[in-house]
């Protein structure tokens, strides 16, 4: 073996040992968080219902191919999208999915899909892991699953991002067809000024770059350490408070599942984004816009600052959430949704499901 050799696996090694150290000072942060709760009201919760809903994919413009789901069918009053947040999947969208059934039926047609690089998704190019470039994909997602008819966007997180990236660059599509959005934890610009994301400029989660980099055999085999650098982000952003032992698992087991490789692909798009010339297309449209009091990722002030930017944007401030409101509290964002709809024109709601 060369020396170069040796010295790359070297510093490889000391970069992930360095972002473990800050994994550890998480761990801290989220103790915080009480956890297992005294009771756990999702254990008999069939959190794979979104594989019950009929599945496709989309290619993208350079030829990615997006994994979707799709409940309902084109007699829906409208169609809503649900683009998720970073290292989850369309399954993080289990509640919407399965209340919005219930309560507005055949009225509602919903649209799953997993981002690039994340669930079952194709593996994107480095240089592709952008903002502007999740976009497009929403955008291509909109055409193919939903190409007629009102339709919702509703984001979280990095899939907030989205929503605003395909506003930015197809105005065309919100003056025709988007009757309403939902952003929930996310930012327009300047992600890393507050919170967590602020580790993106930590020197040990540069070296996690370049382990991923220069040794990815090192950092994809040993699942274990990448987990100890994930798994405490996850816990400290993502509830606050009790949770459901089950909920906790099933969110856990979403992060697990994202590959080292697209996390470290992202981390670049997220510190790099601004999406503000999207705001002005939003306005005048029924937007939601909702974060959660407790979060860390993305502090709930840049959701008023979001919102103050939207003119006639609905604000919603989950008191006792963290990162992930619509998993932990699934009744507050439903009554969000149920006036986002109500404001975009859609009626009907409270129908007896049909299948769900």
């Amino acid at each position: 073996m060369s020396r170069r050799a040796v010295v790359r696996g070297g510093l490889a090694t000391a970069g992930l040992l360095g972002a473990l150290a800050v994994a550890h000072t998480l761990r801290r942060i989220g103790a915080r968080v009480r956890w297992p709760a005294e009771r756990d009201e999702y254990r008999d919760e069939n959190f794979a219902l979104i594989d019950s809903d009929e599945p496709g994919s989309v290619l993208a413009d350079d030829g990615v191919s997006l994994a979707t789901r799709t409940y309902g069918d084109d007699s829906a009053a409208v169609t809503l999208v649900f683009a998720h947040g970073f290292c989850n999947s369309m399954e993080s969208f289990h509640f919407q999915r399965r209340d919005l059934a219930r309560q507005w039926g055949t009225r509602v047609r919903m649209v799953f899909f997993d981002l690039r690089g994340h669930g079952r998704s194709g593996t994107p190019a480095t240089d592709s892991c952008t903002v502007e470039q999740l976009g497009r994909d929403l955008a291509a997602v909109v055409r193919e699953c939903a190409p007629s008819g009102p339709v919702v966007l509703i984001g979280h997180s990095l899939g907030g991002m989205s929503v605003l990236a395909a506003a930015a660059q197809f105005p065309e599509l919100f003056a025709t067809r988007v009757v309403g959005v939902g952003l929930w934890c996310t930012a327009a610009a300047e992600v890393t000024a507050t919170g967590i994301p602020q580790l993106l400029r930590h020197p040990a989660v540069g070296g996690f770059r370049m382990a991923v980099r220069t040794a990815p055999a090192l950092v994809q085999v040993s699942r274990t350490a990448s987990k100890q650098l994930i798994t405490p982000i996850l816990h400290v952003s993502s509830f606050h408070g009790p949770v459901s032992p089950t909920l906790s698992r099933f969110t856990t087991m979403m992060i697990d599942r994202t590959p080292v490789s697209t996390i470290e692909k992202f981390l670049k798009a997220i510190e790099l984004h601004d999406e503000s010339a999207a705001l002005p297309v939003l306005a005048g449209k029924p937007v939601l816009v909702l974060g959660g009091a407790h979060d860390l990722v993305i502090p709930f002030r840049n959701s008023r600052v979001l919102a103050a930017a939207i003119a006639d944007s609905e604000l919603v401030r989950v008191r006792a959430a963290a990162h992930m409101p619509h998993l932990q509290f699934p009744e507050v964002t439903l009554d969000a949704l149920d006036r986002l709809l109500t404001a975009a024109g859609v009626t009907g709601g409270h129908e007896e499901a049909v299948g769900g």
